[in-house]
Parts: structure tokens; sequence; C-alpha cells
């Protein structure tokens, strides 16, 4: 049997595996306490939430997708929303369990807590959620561990083999989501400790993304439309213009899910989201506007999204008026940080690093900044508020998440290259990932497929080519 057929079948005898594996584990009862402590408007509350931020996935799709080369809106697309099912099955199996776990000296949880979910479902409530099931928490926080390596995709996007990605899907999963989200979150995690705040994932989600996405950028090197400075025109700005709108409407789930209640705080994490997005996205615009050029959509859409991305980490923690700053700092910061990579040797096809990876780092920080006890009694007040303690525990722990993020990042994106090259060939990126790697062409919202193999633009009618 040749090595590349090995390759193939590894996945699917994985996937069988796990599989099998699963008939094995012992069904049980779903918890019931007779309603002593669960909450029926907190369960409807968070059952909606979860499905909020799952729709986050196909819109980052339509976001990202809409803004590549025609010849790649498909391997774009399905880069994101195949972390649905990776992610799914891992969360099961041991992803769960290494997020919330019984803490091993607060680093890790242990894998073998929950494994293949086991008592997650007649459990007691999660600390941070009393009112909750256990299994709708975790099934919450598996959507933001769904969409997160889904964002890393746009940094790589017209290069990168399907097969590859999916491989470091399942490894960030592991080595990177996966520790973030127990040093942040649980509470021995040791950012927690530590007295660290992410109220919805500036760490976990959005810094992490960002540092993967400029590792996968300096591995995979540049693509010949940058090194030749040729403008790629994007396929579709109403996809990109769809998933903003559906990523703006996920995130109120994203953000105000994230108090495991339906309650005042929820509220207040709802308004400062939108707030901050609003914000951002008219400083985008009008920023580009300054530097000579026409208000666009696209620097709407963009700016949108760095907003929702700074507020997170702060949303539950910060006043609704300080949002407005908040949108409005991270906006000009990764807009600024985004024209800078664009003129340097760095290939971030979608300014990834800038807008997720800067623009959580903004929130992270600022969140130090406007951080108040009012809004979140829980909470801290920040450096605005007399307590510059904490705008420096913020600083710490964010550059604990950067430096980490980035080096593990860059050795797992290190180690798939070694055992394949990430990077398909000049002729496959030159015809197009969508017709290379999956046989399948987009064409003005239609999938073509050529029974004969792989399409080229010589199979297009004339006008669209």
């Amino acid at each position: 049997m040749s090595k590349s057929v090995v390759k193939q079948t590894i996945p699917f005898m994985l996937l069988l595996l796990a599989a099998i594996g699963s008939v094995f584990i012992p069904s049980l009862a779903n918890f019931d306490d007779g309603g002593k402590i669960y909450n029926g408007a907190d369960i409807a509350w968070v059952l909606t939430a979860t499905a909020l931020v799952f729709l986050m996935t196909p819109g980052l799709a339509l976001f990202y997708g809409g803004m590549v080369h025609r010849k790649n809106v498909l391997s774009t697309m399905i880069k994101s929303v195949v972390s649905a099912g990776i992610v799914s099955v891992l969360w099961v199996i041991v992803g769960f369990s290494l997020c919330f776990g019984d803490s091993i000296n607060g680093i890790i949880g242990n894998p073998s807590t929950f494994l293949f979910f086991k008592g997650v479902n007649s459990g007691a409530p999660w600390a941070g959620g009393p009112t909750i099931p256990l299994t709708l928490f975790s099934v919450f926080q598996l959507m933001f561990a769904i969409i997160t390596p889904g964002l890393v995709v746009g940094a790589v996007a017209g290069r990168i083999r399907f097969i590859s990605y999916i491989s470091f899907i399942a490894l960030f999963m592991l080595f990177v989501y996966a520790p973030l989200a127990h040093w942040s979150w649980h509470p021995e995690g040791f950012l927690f400790q530590l007295g660290a705040l992410d109220f919805a994932g500036g760490t976990v989600v959005h810094i992490s993304a960002g540092c993967a996405a400029l590792a996968g950028a300096l591995v995979l090197k540049r693509r010949k439309a940058h090194i030749e400075k040729k403008e790629v025109p994007p396929a579709n700005i109403p996809y990109v213009l769809i998933g903003t709108g559906l990523l703006w409407f996920g995130w109120f789930g994203f953000n105000a899910g994230s108090a495991l209640g339906a309650n005042a705080l929820a509220v207040s994490a709802f308004a400062t989201t939108n707030v901050a997005a609003g914000s951002a996205g008219l400083a985008w615009m009008f920023f580009d506007v300054l530097r000579g050029k026409k208000p666009s959509v696209l620097g709407f859409c963009i700016g949108a999204v760095v907003g929702l991305v700074a507020i997170t980490p702060g949303a539950g923690f910060v006043a609704i008026p300080q949002s407005i700053f908040i949108g409005f700092a991270a906006s000009i910061v990764s807009n600024v940080v985004a024209h800078k990579i664009n003129n340097s040797r760095i290939d971030d096809t979608l300014d990834v690093f800038a807008c997720h990876g800067v623009g959580g780092m903004v929130g992270m920080l600022l969140t130090g900044l406007f951080a108040t006890t009012a809004v979140n009694g829980g909470g801290a007040d920040g450096w605005f508020y007399g307590n510059p303690e904490f705008f420096f525990t913020q600083l710490k722990a964010m550059t604990i998440a950067v430096v980490y993020s980035f080096t593990v990042s860059y050795l797992i994106f290190k180690l798939i290259n070694l055992i394949q090259p990430m990077r398909v060939t000049s002729e496959e990126e030159e015809l197009g990932l969508d017709s290379t790697q999956h046989n399948e062409k987009y064409m003005q919202g239609t999938l073509l497929v050529n029974k004969n193999g792989v399409l080229t633009d010589e199979d297009l009618p004339e006008e669209v080519v």
C-alpha cells in the first residue's frame, strides 16, 4: 500500500475507531432535580444563545468566501464549516474534559473526567452556570471551540491543502484552544487564579486564532499574487455583507449568552456588543475616507467584526457608553496594523491577525482599563476606576496567550508540513483550490462539477472568466 493511500485512509479509520468506541459508553438518565436548581428561562436563553453561536460558523464562511478570489470560494468556506464536524467529535471524546475537566495544576483538564461525555448528562451543574444543566453548558462551549479554528482559514486561504487543514483543526483544538480555555475559564485555571478576566473569548478565541493565523501565514509563505502585488478581486461582496449580518446576529449569543442566564448581565452584554460593532464599523469606514478612499461595504463590514472581537473579553465587565470607545479604538488600531502588514512580506490573506489577533489584544487591554464592578460584581474595577493593578494583570494574561498561541501554532504548522507539504503546488494555486482540492467550482452562485475531473477557466462561459 502506497504512502498516499495510507494517508487517505487515516482520517476515515480514526473516525471509525471513535464511532466504535462510542458504542461501549454506558447510557445514563438525564440529571433531574425536580425543578429545585434549574431555571427554565435560563435554559431557554442559553439554548437560544448556543444556536446563535453556531450560526456564526456559516456566517464566517460567507464572510470569508465573499472576500477571496472566485476560484477559491468553496475551498475557503468548507474549511470553516468542516470545523463543526471535527471539533464536535473531538469535544465529546476528550475536548470538554481538557477544557473543563478536573484541573491538573491549573494547566489542563484531566482527559478522563468527561471521556466520551461520561457523566455529563447526569452530573451537577457547572459552577459558573448553576441554573442550567451541565450538558447545556458543554454544548454552548462547544460552539466556541468550533468557530475558533475556522477563523484561521482567512490567513491561509488560496494556498493550503484541505487534508492538511483538517489536521491543523484537530491539533489546534487539543494543544492550543483547550489549554487556553482551561487557563481562562476553569475556576482552577492559572490565568483565572491570576485574576485575568475574559468574558466570552478575547484570549481563548480571538487572540489564539489571530496568532495561529500569523503563524500559518509565515509557514505557508506568500501567494504568487501577493509577491507580484496583484489586486485580488472579491468573489461576492454581498456574501460578505450577509456574513457580517450573521456574525453580528450570532455574536449576541456569543457574548450575552456567556452570562449563562436570562439576567441583567446578559442584557448589558447584548447592548455593549451591538454598540461596539456599530462604532467600529463606522470608524473603519470613516478612517478609510480620511486616507482618500471612498466609503466601502467591505470597510464597514470588516470594522464591525473588529468591534465585535474587541468587545468580547469585556462585554460583561464594561458599561455600555465605554463600548463606543472600545469599538472605535480597536477599529483604528486594526486598520493601521492591517495596512502595515499588507505592505510587508507577510501574506495574511484576509487580515486575520490584524482583525482578530490585534482586535482581541486591544479588547483585553481596554477591559483592564474600563471594567467596573458596577456592571458585574464578580469582575473587577479597571485602571479608569482606580485599579491599575488589574490593567497589568490583563496585560500579563494577554502576553502569555499571545506567546503560547503563536509558538504552539507555529510548531503545529511545521509538524504537519513535515509529514505532508501543506502548500498546494503553483499549478494548483493558479487553477484555484475549488477545482484542484474538491473538483467543484463556484460560478455566480452555481456549483459546477466536471464529471471528467478538475474544472478550469476554459470550462466556463467567456463572460464569467
